[in-house]
């Protein structure tokens, strides 16, 4: 049986993102998910939006912004073909929003123009009188990406319930061997060896549509939509929290997308053609999760004392498992970079950007028990 550089455990977006980065430096790398092909999850239900961050100066906003930088350059450089770049229109929820829409234009890198009324009624949106537009912003077709990501790549359909170990390798459900692990599950997680990573689901929708309307560019407001494209629009969001959203949806879906969508522009003849929906992850402090695992089992025997808020313990960690998940609504602009950081941390001994350094969380959990 080969014993494989790395096995990625998970056929999402930031799965094939880490397959593909590792394969790109040459090492031996096979994905593994319980589907048949890849991005049946929140990923496949993704509108796979790409757009910056707005708001105030924060950590997770100028995250956001750097890795959407690097997806843009990224997806138009390997895989323009998946990559639809619209240009995207970021309209203000509020006339608070509206109003500090040029502060927010000067904190982003990312190349913009303020639009005004006129403007935006050429373009077919409805009565706003202020926006932002974002050149360099798209979508990318969420399946097709990431096949095209994993091309190459050895597949296996296998769901994985448990990982072993010997003195050499990891092994997976007795088939697979691996010298290195990347557990990029998504919102499931990986039962206990994750649970202190407070891994949460984010219910999203997307419904591909017919319209006879030509829209030659994306838009954001409470959900976003796409540029038309071969006659379909998409409308997707990250827009139900809640333990039970089928509940929530009672039977229809999208309603709550094509009613957000008539706020923003008349899409006429809207047609249903395809309904994707799914569980996106997301951690406490919305920031992506990356780095080594933590055998939590072993720091709670040995170190009684963290429950109480002791933080001088060693990290004990469960050998060459790493993790690559918590992207939340954004899985498609932050997926290239957080791939290529975690990347270069197990294989060329990089440091991890503290941020996303999923070790943050461990004592907080902790001291909740």
């Amino acid at each position: 049986m080969q014993i494989y550089d790395l096995v990625v455990v998970g056929a999402g977006i930031a799965g094939c993102a880490a397959a593909q980065e590792a394969k790109s430096r040459g090492l031996s790398v096979a994905i593994v998910d319980k589907a048949q092909k890849p991005a049946t999850g929140g990923s496949g239900a993704a509108g796979a939006f790409i757009s910056p961050k707005l708001g105030s100066k924060t950590e997770l906003l100028e995250l956001t912004n750097l890795a959407f930088d690097y997806a843009v350059e990224f997806y138009s450089a390997k895989y323009a073909e998946y990559f639809i770049k619209s240009g995207v229109v970021r309209i203000p929820q509020s006339q608070k929003d509206a109003n500090n829409l040029t502060l927010h234009q000067s904190i982003i890198n990312a190349k913009s123009k303020l639009l005004g009324a006129k403007e935006l009624k050429e373009l077919g949106i409805k009565g706003e009188s202020r926006a932002l537009f974002f050149e360099d912003g798209g979508f990318c077709d969420a399946q097709g990406l990431c096949t095209a990501l994993i091309d190459g790549i050895d597949y296996y359909a296998i769901d994985v319930k448990d990982i072993t170990q010997s003195d050499s390798h990891l092994e997976i459900e007795q088939k697979l061997k691996a010298k290195n692990i990347i557990l990029a599950t998504g919102y499931q997680g990986f039962g206990e060896k994750l649970r202190y990573m407070g891994i949460k689901g984010l219910w999203g929708s997307r419904g591909d549509f017919y319209t006879d309307t030509p829209l030659n560019i994306s838009m954001h407001k409470k959900i976003s939509i796409s540029a038309t494209r071969n006659g379909i629009v998409k409308l997707g969001a990250t827009h139900i929290k809640h333990a039970e959203p089928c509940r929530v949806c009672n039977g229809n879906p999208l309603a709550l997308l094509v009613d957000a969508s008539r706020d923003m522009v008349e899409l006429e003849n809207l047609r249903i053609k395809e309904i994707f929906c799914g569980m996106r992850s997301g951690s406490h402090d919305f920031k992506p999760l990356l780095g080594r695992v933590i055998d939590s089992n072993y720091m709670l025997t040995h170190y009684e004392a963290i429950k109480r808020g002791y933080k001088k313990a060693p990290l004990e960690y469960i050998d060459n498992l790493y993790v690559l998940n918590g992207m939340g609504g954004r899985g498609f602009v932050f997926a290239p970079l957080m791939a290529k950081w975690l990347i270069e941390y197990i294989f060329a001994g990089k440091d991890l950007d503290s941020r996303v350094d999923a070790d943050r969380l461990f004592l907080k959990w902790a001291r909740r028990l």
